[in-house]
C-alpha cells in the first residue's frame, strides 16, 4: 500500500491524500477512491504476477474511442499494475434496478451495447476470438468446481457423456452465432449510474470476439437480479429490432434468435456455477455461493424448453446447490 500511495501522490502532485477503499470484485484486483483538487480518481491495483492491465487499458481505449463511457485513463504504472482513471461514481445498476427505473436503465444499457457491437465494424478482429477451445474450458469449471468440490459429487460416466454433448451443442449455437465485440461481464454490477452518457461501464478488461447474444444475456438474465421471463424476451426483441436497425446481423428470424439467447445463456451459466464456486474454495469468497440458486434456476428453467437439453437438465435437477 505504501509503494501505492507513493505514486499516487506523485502522479496527481499531492501529499497527503486520504485514500479509501473503493470496491473490490471477483479477481485480484483492487480498487482505491482518492480526491484531489475537489476531483475524485479511481485506483487500480492490480498484482502484475496475477493481473495484466495492457489488456485493460487496450480494450479502455478501444471503447473511449467509440464514445463509450468508460473510465478515461490518467496515468499508468504498468510494471506495478498500478492504474489512475477517472471515477464514474459509486451507484451500481444493481442498486438502483426497480420496477419503475428498470425500463430506462435497461434502455440505456441496450443502446451502450447497441455502440459496443458496432465497434467490430472499425476492426473486426480487435479482441482475441471467443473460441470452442475458451467456450469449453469455462464450461469445464461447472464439472470441475462446482459438481466435484462444491457439491462433492462424482458424475457417472453416463452423465459425463450428458456434459460432453450438451458442451458440444452449446459450443456449436455460440460459434454459428455472427461474432462481434463482446464486453464479457456486462451485467448490473458493472453498469454504473452516471448523470450523462448512462451507463459507466466497469471490468472489460476480458473482452474479446464473439457471439452477438452473449452480452444480452449477461444483461437480461444477470446472476444478481431476476425478472419475468415474458419481460426478458420483450426486452431481447427489443434489443434485436434495435440491432437490425443499426446494421448488426442479428439474423432475420426472431424465434431463432431467441433460442440463440436461450442457449448462449445455458452456456454462460454453466461457467458461472463453476466461477462462483471456484470463488469460495480456491479464493475464499463466499458472498458468491449465495447466487447460486438464481443462477441453477435459470439453467432448468430454459433447459425446460428445449427437448435437445432434456437430459441436461435432468443432470442438473439432480445437482441442485445445497441450502446454505
Amino acid at each position: 500500500m505504501n509503494a501505492l500511495t507513493a505514486w499516487v501522490e506523485q502522479a496527481l502532485g499531492r501529499q497527503g491524500l486520504d485514500i479509501s477503499v473503493a470496491s473490490s470484485d471477483a479477481s485480484f484486483r483492487r480498487y482505491f477512491r482518492v480526491c484531489a483538487d475537489a476531483t475524485s480518481y479511481i485506483v487500480m491495483d492490480a498484482p502484475p504476477e496475477k493481473e495484466d492491465v495492457r489488456a485493460y487499458l487496450h480494450t479502455a481505449r478501444r471503447f473511449l474511442d467509440i464514445g463509450l463511457n468508460v473510465p478515461e485513463i490518467v496515468s499508468t504504472d504498468v510494471q506495478h499494475g498500478f492504474l489512475l482513471l477517472s471515477d464514474l461514481g459509486s451507484i451500481t445498476y444493481l442498486e438502483s434496478l426497480a420496477p419503475d427505473t428498470v425500463e430506462r436503465l435497461y434502455g440505456d444499457a441496450l443502446g451502450a451495447l447497441i455502440v459496443l457491437q458496432t465497434g467490430t465494424f472499425t476492426d473486426p478482429e480487435g479482441f482475441p476470438p471467443y473460441d470452442d477451445a475458451a467456450l469449453t474450458q469455462e464450461m469445464e469449471l461447472f464439472r470441475q468446481w462446482y459438481v466435484a468440490y462444491h457439491l462433492q459429487r462424482t458424475l457417472s460416466t453416463d452423465e459425463h457423456r450428458i456434459v460432453d454433448h450438451a458442451f458440444s451443442m452449446l459450443c456449436e449455437n455460440a460459434k454459428a452465432q455472427a461474432q462481434v465485440w463482446v464486453h464479457r461481464d456486462y451485467h448490473s454490477r458493472n453498469l454504473m449510474v452516471t448523470p450523462s452518457n448512462n451507463p459507466g461501464i466497469l471490468d472489460f478488461q476480458d473482452a474479446v470476439v464473439g457471439p452477438i447474444t452473449y452480452d444480452l444475456v449477461s444483461l437480461l438474465r444477470d446472476c444478481y437480479v431476476r425478472w419475468p421471463q415474458e419481460r426478458v424476451n420483450d426486452w431481447a426483441l427489443g434489443y434485436y429490432h434495435l440491432a437490425l436497425q443499426s446494421g448488426l446481423p442479428v439474423g432475420d428470424d426472431e424465434r431463432r434468435f431467441l433460442r440463440d439467447f436461450d442457449w448462449m445463456g445455458v452456456q454462460r451459466h454453466l461457467k458461472v456455477l463453476g466461477i462462483f464456486s471456484r470463488l469460495y474454495y480456491r479464493d475464499g469468497k463466499s458472498s458468491f455461493l449465495g447466487d447460486l440458486p438464481t443462477v441453477h434456476r435459470y439453467l432448468v428453467d430454459v433447459c425446460a424448453a428445449y427437448p435437445e437439453l432434456g437430459s441436461l437438465r435432468s443432470l442438473l435437477l439432480r445437482c441442485a446447490p445445497p441450502d446454505r
